[in-house]
């Protein structure tokens, strides 16, 4: 028998619930990923240079301090409830829409990627300011004190629209993104033992979310992830004439940019952080969303 549906509210703690777990858990190692995607050629733009996951660390608690690994965590920790409940009560509103498009009773993953790709985009308007704020709070070169500061400052300078800049690199970001993840978590789920206890159900969602987390981070996400950052990073350029304009706009051409200045490697600064993190990171998330929506269901339906 399948369970009954939940109401939002319970979608979105469980959504929270799992992302507040996994950045607390796996955050320095999305600092290590951002410092390294803003490093143009060798070197920072400050005299450090980074030559790798375990380097970066060390730099930056050896010359900063250990709590600068946690540095803007307040901009997604902030982010991290409406950006998670979002994708997951996005993606399970979507996987019923369209099985009732399609008159279909059982899932597919057909429906399983365009849900997600759907959830991703939708995601994707939510989360953009926080992720400018993160991304200029971990710039090496950052002189911001604070997420207001960065808010208030970006405002005065270049306008409250300016806070979404990057957004047409994150929807496409995130529609490869989620539509990767949930549709491998569904064939690895087909292919995995049918689940008798809870205990084995746990060990599945950990199996299928953390394959789904490496398999997202899939070549189009990699070098989105690293457009996106220059984007949101607010680099500027002078022009012949003076004028100062940003060096970074749109994904395409931006990608194109740094490609012809820094090389094709360049597309892939971050990488090995971020496949660190995503791995384990979609693992934890699966398995602490999936635990709080069963909690949900025996509190509201009983067994």
């Amino acid at each position: 028998m399948s369970e009954k549906p939940l109401p939002f509210i319970y979608q979105f703690v469980s959504g929270a619930a799992a992302g507040v777990s996994e950045l607390l858990v796996m955050y320095p190692l999305d600092v290590v990923k951002t410092r390294m995607q803003l490093q143009v050629g060798s070197g920072t733009g400050s005299g450090v240079a980074y030559n790798g996951v375990i380097d970066c660390l060390g730099q930056i608690v050896k010359r900063e301090g250990f709590s600068r690994l946690y540095k803007g965590i307040s901009s997604p920790m902030l982010m991290e409830a409406p950006k998670r409940a979002t994708k997951f009560a996005c993606n399970d509103s979507y996987q019923k829409m369209f099985k009732d498009l399609y008159g279909v009773d059982k899932l597919t993953q057909q429906i399983s990627i365009l849900s997600g790709s759907l959830a991703g985009v939708t995601e994707a308007c939510v989360i953009v300011p926080f992720e400018l704020v993160k991304i200029r709070l971990q710039d090496v070169n950052s002189k911001f004190n604070g997420p207001m500061e960065v808010v208030f400052k970006t405002i005065r300078e270049t306008g409250i629209l300016s806070l979404y800049n990057g957004l047409e690199s994150t929807m496409w970001r995130n529609a490869f993104w989620n539509g990767g993840y949930f549709g491998v978590i569904f064939q690895i789920r087909a292919l995995l033992p049918k689940a008798k206890t809870n205990t084995e159900k746990t060990t599945n969602d950990l199996i299928a979310g953390t394959i789904g987390g490496y398999c997202r981070y899939s070549t189009e996400h990699t070098i989105l992830s690293v457009v996106k950052s220059r984007i949101q990073s607010g680099a500027t350029t002078t022009l012949a004439d003076g004028t100062v304009v940003p060096k970074y706009n749109w994904t395409w051409p931006s990608l194109f940019k740094i490609y012809s200045e820094e090389g094709f490697t360049a597309l892939y600064k971050g990488f090995i952080p971020k496949i660190l993190r995503l791995g384990p990171g979609g693992g934890i998330m699966l398995v602490v969303f999936n635990g709080m929506m069963a909690f949900f269901q025996e509190m509201k339906y009983g067994k």
